[in-house]
């Protein structure tokens, strides 16, 4: 099965009852405005994340899975703006079977569904996570850590990538991070040329050898790091800081570069 998928594909499996599409963004505003038939919807922020910012537990994503009826045989496939941070969690957690409709949305051209599917539900458990750091970790983490941000959030000029305030956080970086900004490692429409994602990573001296944790905001653009360094760039050792700046940013127990 390949990792990442097309259109055609997703098409071609509408009817097939091992295969689950999983869309995943930040709010329902585009899901409910229609979305791949069968699909169901991840908030990042209402499924995948407590109020305060911090990530759900193993438990909660066991119960989400199972929400969604999700077995281990189910075939998950995952598209929209957060499609790639639903990928790695789930393949982080060892869910094996698992696809990805790299790019946007809009790129869907079949029939787009309103109704909300009412999957039968399962009982799921989850292995012990891996490629998953915590905030405690990264504390303590003696590794690379690599900032995937903008530069203006790196510098603290910023806080989301919207540009909006955070009344609680505090803009900067984690101390002794790197930037590089996912723009140099891929576009909207998808991942840039390896030669060019290599060069990016060698003018900050970072080489398939040494063992990298990224971060970004809520974990998609590291998602997607994560995707380019481990599938396609040949780096073995490579962890997501899953709680983010939006985590880090708002404990004001935690240190702030900036």
């Amino acid at each position: 099965m390949p990792t990442i998928v097309d259109t055609d594909w997703l098409e071609q499996h509408l009817d097939d009852p091992t295969v689950r599409p999983v869309e995943v963004d930040v709010s329902a505003a585009a899901y409910d405005h229609g979305h791949v038939p069968g699909a169901v919807l991840w908030d990042a922020y209402g499924d995948l994340r407590h109020p305060d910012y911090t990530t759900v537990a193993t438990r909660d994503l066991e119960r989400l899975l199972g929400r969604c009826g999700v077995q281990p045989s189910t075939t998950l496939a995952f598209y929209g703006y957060a499609a790639h941070l639903g990928y790695w969690l789930v393949k982080a957690h060892g869910h094996e079977q698992a696809v990805l409709l790299d790019g946007p949305r809009d790129q869907w051209t079949g029939r787009w569904a309103y109704e909300t599917p009412t999957p039968s539900p399962t009982t799921y458990s989850l292995g012990p996570a891996a490629a998953l750091v915590r905030c405690d970790e990264l504390l303590t983490h003696d590794g690379l850590v690599l900032d995937v941000r903008t530069e203006a959030e790196y510098a603290g000029e910023r806080f989301w990538p919207s540009g909006a305030p955070e009344e609680h956080g505090r803009p900067g970086h984690v101390p002794g991070a790197i930037n590089v900004p996912i723009s140099e490692l891929r576009t909207e429409t998808g991942f840039r040329p390896v030669a060019a994602m290599r060069d990016a990573l060698r003018r900050r001296d970072i080489s398939p050898g040494a063992p990298v944790t990224i971060y970004c905001t809520i974990g998609n653009r590291a998602s997607q790091a994560w995707y380019a360094l481990t599938r396609l760039l040949g780096f073995g050792d490579v962890s997501v800081y899953y709680g983010g700046w939006a985590e880090w940013g708002s404990n004001p127990g935690l240190p702030v570069e900036r």
